[in-house]
């Protein structure tokens, strides 16, 4: 079990000088004043920033986030909006055979892969091919297995029946490939932000797996 706790040492400094000048501005009511709005702003930004943060990696902060409007996914008619993370890459939060998840989307993955912890945990039968299939990455060439995910869900994108890889190279990491993607009506990039548009939008409240949600 570990922990994640990270910060900018220059906001820690701001608010070490914000903390001096309430000192020094005790006896002066103007400043003081001035230098209280501006600590607590600063506060509120710490705050701000380790929600944002931390619901990387904790589901609870999660919640919080998408309770303040914080959150990095969200649903804006017809389409799911998902803004890019600060390493630069999109991720979506899905749910796998009723596993929830957090997906690296992967315009060039060919097929969408799944590390074997995830694909235990959503009950994906993995069966190894007459052919092996082996896969070209970063790292060099891996072999995989295959399976098959009856549904992922996410915003209001639902998809069945999708064709996965699994392999222990993966480590801990999940990847939405070109196989989930060429399902969509469309997808784009606008500026920091990748907008899915699925052929039969899904009631994002609904937890029903009607034909209607699917994906294609």
């Amino acid at each position: 079990m570990f922990d994640v706790v990270a910060a900018n040492p220059h906001f820690y400094l701001m608010l070490g000088v914000l903390f001096v000048a309430a000192m020094v501005a005790r006896r002066i009511p103007v400043l003081r004043t001035i230098v209280s709005i501006a600590f607590w702003g600063a506060a509120g930004l710490l705050l701000y920033a380790a929600v944002v943060e931390r619901e990387r990696f904790d589901p609870w902060m999660a919640r919080i986030a998408a309770g303040l409007n914080m959150d990095s996914q969200q649903v804006a008619g017809e389409e799911t909006r998902i803004r890019m993370s600060r390493d630069g890459h999109f991720y979506v939060r899905a749910t796998i055979g009723g596993v929830e998840r957090r997906l690296l989307v992967d315009s060039g993955a060919t097929i969408t892969a799944l590390s074997p912890a995830t694909a235990a945990a959503a009950g994906v039968e993995v069966k190894p091919s007459v052919f092996p299939v082996v896969l070209k990455t970063a790292n060099g060439t891996i072999r995989a297995d295959t399976g098959e995910v009856r549904e992922l869900r996410f915003g209001n994108v639902v998809a069945r029946d999708l064709a996965v890889v699994v392999s222990p190279a993966f480590g801990d990491i999940d990847v939405l490939g070109m196989n989930f993607l060429s399902r969509l009506k469309s997808w784009r990039v606008e500026g920091q932000t990748l907008i899915l548009t699925p052929h039969h939008p899904q009631d994002a409240g609904s937890g029903a797996t009607t034909a209607t949600g699917a994906a294609r």
